[in-house]
């Protein structure tokens, strides 16, 4: 009828929270059809778990506080020139060792015998720098896997009053291995204070 003016009200069947709900049935199909499940929290927000997604401490993850498995690294290092009173071998053949160890990440350099036990196989990097001072001496040093010399460097100047024998290498290494430095040739007494010995785990096999 003309000049009547109709005046919409809501009824109780009707509320404004309707548009809303129909929102969240249609955001609710979009989910499910990409397989995952939205967990609706009333009144305050949708949050949706990504099954894809390692929980943690569980297969692929990592618990709070705890490194991520596989990640490895060490490095140690020489602060004396001679060995400290008490410790295993004098500096005059055989194994080479550390007195401080900077990073032990993965707890597999052991500082007693101062060598590296792999904790998983994988393609490690190594690097040495073992330094002579003061000695005129050929000194040859070799990284060794298990008993089998892999890399050796030599410090053989004898016209320097400080020189070092460094070298590096990749390996393949299973778990228990033992990557360790010999002095093959030569000594050490004098001196070989700043040497150094470091290797990490570039990725696992």
């Amino acid at each position: 009828m003309l000049g009547t003016k109709r005046h919409w009200l809501p009824g109780p069947s009707l509320s404004l929270g309707l548009p809303l709900a129909l929102t969240l049935l249609a955001l609710r199909a979009g989910w499910a059809q990409e397989g995952t499940e939205p967990v609706l929290l009333e009144g305050e927000c949708l949050v949706v778990c990504e099954p894809g997604r390692a929980a943690a401490g569980g297969p692929g993850g990592a618990a709070l506080g705890e490194a991520p498995p596989g990640r490895v690294a060490f490095a140690a290092v020489r602060s004396h020139h001679h060995e400290p009173a008490g410790e295993i071998g004098n500096g005059t053949s055989g194994a080479i060792y550390f007195d401080q160890v900077l990073v032990n990440e993965g707890g597999g350099f052991d500082r007693t015998s101062g060598s590296f036990v792999a904790p998983v196989r994988g393609v490690y990097s190594f690097r040495f720098h073992v330094v002579k001072v003061y000695n005129r001496q050929t000194v040859q040093v070799s990284l060794m896997l298990n008993t089998w010399p892999v890399v050796s460097a030599f410090a053989n100047d004898p016209d320097v009053t400080r020189e070092a024998a460094t070298s590096s290498v990749l390996l393949p290494l299973d778990p228990g291995d033992r990557v360790s430095l010999r002095l093959r040739r030569g000594n050490l007494l004098g001196g070989w204070k700043y040497s150094s010995f470091s290797g990490f785990l570039i990725f696992p096999l």
